[in-house]
């Protein structure tokens, strides 16, 4: 399993995908950015999830990135956990 997609977590609510893919830039290529929002307001929900080029570019974000200040708030930057599958089921 890659270890390149990335967690962000602690993101300040008027982050856009361009800021948080300009700060991870800086440590290697980055394929995708995704903010997660509110389905019915549109807002952010404080996390998303970086894609890296490579699991060494993933590690060196992780390591120079988390718990580090943007935008007034320290970074939460750990590798993305898999979805656990849903419980919400009817009988």
């Amino acid at each position: 399993m890659s270890n390149k997609k990335l967690y962000v977590g602690n993101l300040p609510y008027q982050t856009e995908e361009t800021d948080l893919e300009q700060a991870f830039q800086a440590y290697g290529a980055v394929e995708s950015v995704k903010i997660i929002k509110d389905r019915e307001t549109g807002r952010s929900k404080g996390f998303g999830f970086v894609e890296m080029g490579s699991d060494e570019e993933a590690q060196t974000c992780i390591e120079n990135l988390d718990g580090k200040d943007f935008s007034g708030r320290g970074l939460r930057v750990n590798i993305a956990q898999e979805k656990a599958p849903s419980r919400n089921f009817r009988r």
